[in-house]
């Protein structure tokens, strides 16, 4: 029976749970000696059925069918300690689909706080100490059960990349030494461990970045003195050769300040790649430059070491599929051109910026558009909430990544909502308490709240430095986990709502909700990618904004809302996603889906 949402409609149920180096000694060197790096219910129309807003290049709100009111509320977040040791601090990070944190450091920092199962030591990789390592340097963390599993990785991870497969499993490559050209697979059961390739890139990827493309593959571009991209081959092979960009060698100067580049697939299949502070839009199927964009000049650098903050604004599926899903890019934060060179050589530590630059990449004549963030901040990640805002938290207040070279952390995050008019879409919320600088990093948990862990500025693993290696782990919830607000939070029916659907293909999602006054104007469904978060950058992180064609009631407890997957996999690439029913700004826990063609 279908009933119309503006009539209240008494739910019996129960009230949701509202608990529910450039760094290293050579990187010093080189710096110092200045030398650069070689519808309806009850017949309410959805919002695509009429042409949608203008997405969130410079916008003002659209109306209340597309744009769902937001629950008011002055609860700036909070804090909590949920475990005091990670094992290992964590330089890298990545949710699975399975509830599991994968979380992981370099292999050669020294002993960690874990130990690998008897028997399972790992070989000394140089061959020259008749020793083995029985430390592990990567875990899997059930962050619903509170466990921790050691993992065993072989060869040196240490700034690396990676991403989640169509089937999700993790696909990791780089590293340091003899981890530069590996590629290394993580299968997400509970027993499963690392496979790795030592040989299987071309070159070697230290501070480069990854990005899945609409065919399932990775492309992984640039890194240390590399100024090329290549494609993560089958397993077990290995790839003779790699394509030169010279984009790459034209961004970096004497401190490099484009490592880890901003990549971001934009809808049409083209590559957005940004680094230090310009950007091109690359096809990665013919090699072609098909544009390059007008610097973000704002004076400063923006890639690692000056390590802003970048992501890709939730994309927004209008009821047509055919119809073109505009992009956009935001980058925030930065450092001067020369704040690695001071900080690293003469402990000068300069401010970190506090501009923030958007790019429509869609747009043949797209122009920046330049704000001011509250705060200055560099190394902070960026994270896209179930509520199409972002979070910006971590991070430091002056100097860059590396080696004790920032101060000042930055405790406070920040909420960022794209839609609000200029110069009212920052909010500051509930500072930390714990420092998290270089090598931490975040990742939005299904119960929508923010596990945060890592940080560790010094050369090996140190507990009495100024910054102390850390291994604490955190959560922060946002201010949609006020507990006032629980009544609107939906409870997605995870029985009742499918596991895998087909791009363009319509499904349903069955939910509950202790709100009495259910509208179709005020909820929305998004769809989250996780991403592989290090060095203040999250590879592969989108959100996606669904169509709802209808609203109807099943039963007395129960709703359901029907959507349409997204159109393309330039969209949204095959995987496993996290989906969000969200009302009046309060996200469900979410519930895992596999898009696939």
């Amino acid at each position: 029976m279908k009933t119309s949402p503006l009539l209240g409609v008494l739910l019996l149920v129960s009230l949701v749970d509202t608990n529910v180096v450039v760094a290293s000694f050579f990187d010093s060197f080189n710096l110092i000696l200045n030398r650069g790096p070689g519808v309806p219910a009850a017949s309410i129309q959805s919002p695509s059925a009429a042409p949608g807003p203008t997405p969130y290049p410079n916008a003002a709100p659209g109306p209340a069918s597309t744009q769902p009111s937001s629950s008011e509320t002055s609860f700036n977040g909070s804090w909590e300690l949920i475990r005091n040791s990670s094992g290992v601090s964590v330089m890298h990070l990545v949710i699975t689909k399975e509830n599991k944190a994968v979380m992981f450091d370099a292999t050669h920092f020294g002993s960690s706080k874990i130990r690998l199962p008897e028997g399972n030591c790992r070989p000394d990789p140089t061959g020259k100490r008749n020793i083995d390592d029985c430390w592990a340097h990567a875990v899997e963390y059930d962050f619903v059960n509170d466990n921790l599993r050691p993992l065993k990785v072989l060869t040196n991870t240490w700034c690396s990349s990676g991403g989640m497969a169509a089937d999700g499993t993790l696909v990791q490559t780089g590293g340091f030494l003899d981890g530069g050209r590996a590629v290394r697979y993580l299968n997400t059961c509970s027993t499963c461990d690392w496979v790795e390739y030592r040989t299987a890139l071309s070159v070697n990827r230290w501070y480069a970045t990854q990005q899945i493309l609409p065919d399932g593959s990775f492309i992984v571009v640039g890194g240390r003195r590399e100024f090329s991209y290549e494609f993560v081959p089958a397993p077990g092979q290995s790839n003779p050769s790699n394509y030169m960009l010279r984009f790459l060698i034209e961004t970096t100067d004497n401190v490099e300040n484009n490592l880890y580049p901003f990549l971001h697939l934009s809808t049409d299949g083209n590559l957005f790649i940004f680094a230090n502070n310009r950007s091109i839009l690359l096809d990665p199927r013919t090699h072609a430059i098909v544009r390059e964009f007008p610097p973000l000049a704002d004076g400063g650098s923006h890639n690692y070491p000056a390590s802003a903050s970048s992501a890709l604004f939730p994309l927004r599926i209008r009821g047509n599929p055919d119809s073109p899903v505009p992009a956009e890019v935001i980058i925030c934060g930065g450092a001067e051109h020369k704040s690695a060179a001071l900080a690293s050589v003469d402990k000068i530590f300069l401010p970190a910026f506090r501009t923030c630059g958007r790019l429509v990449i869609t747009n043949p004549n797209a122009t920046w558009h330049m704000e001011q963030m509250p705060t200055r901040r560099v190394m902070g990640d960026m994270l896209l909430l179930p509520t199409a805002d972002a979070l910006i938290i971590n991070g430091a207040s002056n100097g860059t990544s590396g080696w004790g070279w920032a101060e000042s952390p930055n405790l406070e995050p920040l909420l960022y909502k794209p839609t609000a008019k200029k110069g009212k879409r920052f909010r500051r919320l509930t500072p930390a308490t714990i420092p998290r600088m270089y090598h931490a990093a975040s990742a939005v948990l299904p119960d929508t709240s923010i596990l945060i862990a890592g940080s560790n500025p010094n050369m090996r693993y140190n507990y009495t430095a100024k910054y102390p290696t850390e291994f604490r782990v955190e959560r922060f919830s946002p201010p949609y986990l006020d507990p006032a607000l629980a009544l609107h939070r939906p409870k997605i029916v995870k029985e009742a709502t499918p596991t895998t659907v087909k791009h363009r293909e319509s499904f349903e999602i069955v939910f509950s909700s202790a709100d009495l006054l259910l509208e179709l104007g005020n909820l929305m469904v998004s769809m989250y990618a996780p991403p592989f978060t290090t060095h203040g950058y999250s590879m592969g992180q989108r959100l996606l904004l669904l169509s709802i064609a209808e609203l109807s009631r099943v039963s007395s407890e129960r709703w359901q809302l029907k959507v349409t997957a997204p159109p393309t996999a330039a969209v949204a690439p095959p995987g496993y996603y996290i989906v969000f029913v969200v009302n009046r700004g309060v996200p469900s826990e979410g519930a895992w889906v596999q898009v696939h063609n």
